[in-house]
């Protein structure tokens, strides 16, 4: 289950007289019978230039932090590479305010107690020695993972850090967990209002796109405090019909590529915001999300939540062709049919009768691509100008309607329009 790489850095570890041990997430999923391939090794009984020396035998190394000693190496594996985070364990210290406000030293002479306790979960604070297979637990982890609970380890550290309380929301989503009634009320204090939007997103994005089902996450951020302080819109809304759309949604968006599918999520959940296109432009502007590898997410987020009715009143009515494809000017006509076909269970008809058209008029995407272009108008003899625009639009606007089928046919549409 473990990469050799790694185990062979543990073994070289083990010889300098230290101790590897992976902590955090893989051991996490280990418990759950899934361990992945993100390995996170804590270092015990190495100083840091020591480890840091030794590492770099193994790969290329770059120091993440330099207070504290984490080092992200990328293991060589042959013909391929494996990058691997690897760190000290930590002292952390409060300073101020906020969740970035605290002082962070290695010690490799911790307790494996005492680098636990920093921890935000018992679920997080177990620890696996690859090399004896040994499990340390010194809260409980594994049985609060086997009893389905979402506990914190320690109620006076917990609260240090504000982000935790949004990692309890998308972590009881992910994994499934009821939250122990000590640790909501813990969160329940803890203010959030010091968060930056990215934070938010990074929880609100592992909540939406990891989880089977969303509705738990969803009802863990009202039960926790999180849309009283930062999502008023979602904190006005029935969750029953909402947790259903999110679940529904889940299994709609596996074949999309990763910003549609954030498209879909996001849509899902602001819908039916009380106030509409505003209250969603306040709620992305939360999350600061606006485009995601050049995709325009809040423009068709914002698209989807305005023309959200079209499936439903277009299903059954005769509803031109042109008028299908300026819609696809305007929204993913597809994306449109998949949010509402998670948010109106009882009208599925009628959206698969909207989305089967948009497929046969081939705009499940896009808008067919303007056949006349500027260059056809040039070689006509117009001079470069507004004129080459106006025409272009004009014909483009024949070819919706299915007037302009051709190229042929767009230059003779042009020639009269020029006369």
């Amino acid at each position: 289950m473990i990469d050799p790489a790694v185990l062979q850095l543990c073994r070289a570890i083990s010889e300098a007289g230290g101790r590897a041990l992976l902590v955090g997430g893989w051991v996490r999923d280990l418990l759950r019978g899934s361990p992945k391939s993100d390995y996170d090794l804590e270092i015990y009984h190495l100083e840091p230039e020591a480890l840091r020396r030794l590492l770099e035998r193994y790969g290329a190394v770059n120091a993440v932090g330099a207070a504290y000693t984490v080092f992200k190496v990328r293991l060589r594996t042959g013909p391929d590479s494996l990058t691997i985070d690897v760190a000290l364990p930590r002292r952390e210290s409060k300073i101020g305010r906020g969740h970035r406000a605290f002082v962070v030293t290695g010690d490799p002479s911790m307790t494996f107690a005492e680098a636990a306790r920093r921890r935000d979960f018992t679920v997080n604070a177990v620890l696996y020695d690859p090399l004896t297979a040994e499990l340390i637990d010194p809260y409980h982890g594994a049985e609060d993972l086997k009893n389905g609970v979402l506990r914190v380890v320690d109620p006076v550290t917990f609260v240090e850090d504000s982000l935790r309380v949004l990692r309890a929301m998308q972590l009881s989503s992910r994994l499934g967990l009821m939250i122990d009634p000590a640790t909501v009320a813990i969160c329940r204090e803890v203010d959030l209002h010091d968060l930056p939007a990215e934070r938010i997103w990074g929880e609100v994005e592992k909540w939406l796109l990891l989880s089977d089902q969303p509705s738990v996450g969803l009802r863990s951020a009202r039960e926790l405090g999180i849309t009283g302080q930062l999502w008023p819109e979602v904190e006005q809304l029935d969750l029953t019909k909402l947790a259903q759309a999110l679940d529904d949604a889940v299994d709609l968006i596996a074949p999309l590529d990763y910003p549609r599918r954030v498209t879909v999520m996001l849509a899902t959940l602001c819908r039916n915001f009380l106030l509409g296109s505003q209250a969603v432009e306040r709620f992305l502007d939360r999350l600061n999300i606006h485009t995601l590898d050049h995709y325009q997410v809040r423009k068709q987020i914002l698209a989807i939540v305005d023309h959200r009715h079209l499936p439903l009143e277009w299903g059954l009515a005769a509803i031109s062709d042109g008028h299908y494809r300026r819609l696809a000017l305007q929204v993913e006509p597809g994306l449109l049919a998949s949010v509402e076909y998670a948010s109106s269970p009882d009208q599925r008809p009628l959206v698969d009768l909207f989305r089967e058209r948009a497929r046969q008029l081939g705009i499940l995407i896009s808008a067919p691509p303007p056949i006349l272009k500027g260059r056809h108008l040039l070689a006509l003899g117009l001079s470069p100008g507004t004129q080459i625009g106006e025409i272009t639009r004009a014909v483009y606007q024949l070819q919706l309607d299915d007037r302009v089928q051709s190229l042929e046919q767009a230059i003779t549409s042009a020639r009269l329009l020029i006369k």
